[in-house]
C-alpha cells in the first residue's frame, strides 16, 4: 500500500482482506480515493473487482484494466440488477457509475445492484471486493431528506453486504467522509481500518475507538497530512502504524484542484460577455387534432335521422321552463359534489350518478347533460371556474381539448390562476383536482402538459415557481411549489 514511517514497506494480504473487510475514513481532501485506486491497481490481477462509484472517479480503470463501465443513467435498475447477476456469473471486473444521478436514484441503484450481487445462486459465489465510495450516502446513519423506504432499502443492501457477504465471496471495502453520518452495524463488521485526516471531535473520537487508541492520542489524526493514514487490522498490521500511500498508475477524470491564471479580458468585455441577452426557448405547438366525438352524438349518428317529435296538446299547456333557474340548480349541485373531499379521488361516471341524485334532490332532472359535458362542467368546478359567468373560458377549454379528461381540471386550476395573476398552484393543490396523493404523478402530469405546448413553468433563484399559458399571453405570480404548512 506504501511505506511507513521508517521507510519500510507496508503490504496488504488481499486474502485475509477477503475475509476481514475494510473500513477507510477521512475528510475530503484526506486521499481516500487515491488509497483506493492503489488496492484496486495493486490487486486488479488477483481478485475480482466490483467498485460502485457516485462521482466517476475510478472509471478510468478500464483503460488501463480492463474494467467494464456500467453507466447508471443510461439504464433502469431492472437492468442494473440483471447486470450484477451476469457480472457474478462471468467474474467480471466493473466499475458502476452513479454520476449524474440524482441521491435518490443512486441509492435505488445501489439497493438494486447489490441485493442482486448478494442473491446470486450459490454455484457463482465467486470471491470479489466490492468497493463503496461515499459509503455514508448508501447507509446513513440516521433518516435525511429521502423517503424511507428508499433509505431501508440502500441500508439493508449495505448491511447485508458488510455482515453477511462474507460468505457469499463478497469482501465490501467502504470508504466514507464522516463515521458519524455511517450506520453504525456497517461500520462496525470491517475488521481493517485506514483512517485519514479528520478534524471533527466526534469523527476522531469514533475513530480512535475503532483503532484501540486512548482519546488523547487521537489527536495525532488532526496531523496527518494528504495521503497519510493510520493502519490496523489483521489484512494490514496488527499495532496501528502510519502509512504513507504510494503513486498510483492512473488517475481520475476530474483534475486536482490547482491555482490557474485568471482570463485577461477587460473588465468591459466580461461584463458584455455574461450580461448578453438569453435566447427565449421557442415554443413547440403541437399539430392540431380532430376533436372528439361526444358519445351520445356517436350513437346517434349510428342509430340514423330520428322522426321528428310532434308535440302534444298537454306539452303545449306545459308552463314554460326557467332555463335560469335550472343553471343555478346544476351550478349549486356542482358546488357540493366538488365540495367533498373524496370527490377527486372518484370515477366520473360514479359522479355522475351522484350528480343526478342530487339534482332530483334539488327538483330538477338534467337530462340534456351528457356524460362528456358532465366531465367539463366537473373538471371546471374543481378547478373553482363557473362555465356560465361572466369571464368567457371557451379559450382556455380548447387548448383542454388536446389533453386526456383526467387533466382537464388540473389544466384549469393553473388557467385560472394565471388569468388572474394568482400565486401558482402549489402541487399539492394540484394534486387535489387531478385525483392523486403522489408528488410524482403531479411532475409527470405537469411535464406532460408542458411538452404539448400548453404551459411553460419557470422556477426562479428564489426556488418559487410560475407557470404562463403562452398561447393566451397569461401569467401566474410565484410561489413555493411544496404547499407551507400553517
Amino acid at each position: 500500500m506504501g511505506t511507513d514511517s521508517t521507510g519500510n514497506a507496508v503490504p496488504i494480504d488481499v486474502e485475509e482482506l477477503l475475509a476481514t473487510r475494510l473500513l477507510v475514513q477521512g475528510n475530503s481532501g484526506s486521499g481516500k480515493s487515491h488509497l483506493l485506486r492503489r488496492l484496486l491497481e495493486g490487486s486488479a490481477g488477483l481478485v475480482q473487482q466490483v467498485i460502485i462509484d457516485p462521482e466517476g472517479d475510478f472509471v478510468t480503470l478500464s483503460d488501463a484494466f480492463g474494467h467494464v463501465v456500467i453507466e447508471a443513467s443510461d439504464h433502469s435498475e431492472r437492468e442494473i440488477a440483471r447486470f450484477a447477476t451476469r457480472i457474478r456469473e462471468h467474474r467480471a471486473s466493473v466499475v458502476l457509475s452513479l454520476e449524474g444521478v440524482d441521491v435518490e436514484a443512486q441509492m435505488r441503484c445501489a439497493a438494486a445492484f447489490l441485493s442482486a450481487l448478494f442473491d446470486a445462486p450459490r454455484e457463482h459465489w465467486f470471491p470479489a471486493l466490492v468497493v463503496v465510495d461515499e459509503a455514508q450516502l448508501f447507509a446513513p446513519a440516521a433518516a435525511g431528506d429521502v423517503p424511507d423506504d428508499i433509505r431501508r432499502a440502500s441500508l439493508t443492501a449495505m448491511t447485508n453486504l458488510m455482515c453477511r457477504g462474507r460468505k457469499r465471496g463478497l469482501a465490501g471495502i467502504i470508504a466514507t467522509q464522516r463515521l458519524a453520518k455511517l450506520a453504525k452495524n456497517v461500520a462496525a463488521e470491517a475488521s481493517n481500518f485506514l483512517m485519514g485526516r479528520t478534524f471533527l471531535d466526534i469523527d476522531m473520537a469514533r475513530a480512535a475507538d475503532l483503532l484501540g487508541m486512548e482519546r488523547r492520542q487521537a489527536e495525532q489524526i488532526r496531523d496527518l497530512q494528504r495521503g497519510s493514514f493510520l493502519a490496523l487490522g489483521p489484512a494490514i498490521s496488527r499495532r496501528p502504524i502510519a502509512v504513507k500511500i504510494g503513486a498510483v498508475a492512473t488517475s481520475a477524470r476530474n483534475a486536482n484542484v490547482t491555482l490557474l491564471p485568471l482570463p485577461e479580458a477587460v473588465s468591459a468585455d466580461m461584463r458584455g460577455l455574461l450580461m448578453a441577452p438569453v435566447p427565449h426557448e421557442p415554443v413547440i405547438v403541437p399539430p392540431p387534432r380532430t376533436p372528439r366525438v361526444a358519445v351520445d352524438d356517436l350513437l346517434k349518428d349510428i342509430a340514423g335521422p330520428q322522426p321528428a317529435a310532434v308535440p302534444s296538446a298537454a306539452a303545449a299547456d306545459a308552463e314554460p321552463v326557467d332555463e335560469a333557474a335550472i343553471a343555478a340548480a346544476i351550478g349549486r349541485a356542482l358546488r357540493d359534489l366538488v365540495a367533498d373531499p373524496e370527490s377527486s379521488y372518484r370515477s366520473t361516471a360514479v359522479l355522475f350518478q351522484d350528480f343526478h341524485t342530487r339534482c332530483r334532490m334539488l327538483g330538477i332532472s338534467p337530462k340534456a347533460m351528457t356524460l362528456a359535458d358532465f366531465g367539463r362542467r366537473l373538471a371546471a368546478a374543481m378547478a373553482g371556474i363557473d362555465l356560465y359567468g361572466d369571464e368567457d373560458w371557451s379559450e382556455a377549454l380548447t387548448l383542454g381539448d388536446d389533453l386526456p379528461e383526467d387533466m382537464l381540471g388540473a389544466f384549469l386550476l393553473i388557467a385560472r390562476a394565471a388569468r388572474e395573476g394568482s400565486p401558482c398552484p402549489s402541487n399539492e393543490a394540484i394534486a387535489t383536482v387531478y385525483g392523486t396523493r403522489s408528488p410524482g404523478r403531479v411532475k409527470r402530469l405537469l411535464a406532460f402538459i408542458e411538452q404539448r405546448g400548453l404551459i411553460a413553468s419557470r422556477i426562479d433563484l428564489a426556488g418559487k415557481r410560475s407557470i404562463a399559458l403562452p398561447r393566451l399571453g397569461w401569467t401566474t405570480a410565484p410561489a413555493e411549489p411544496e404547499a407551507q404548512a400553517a
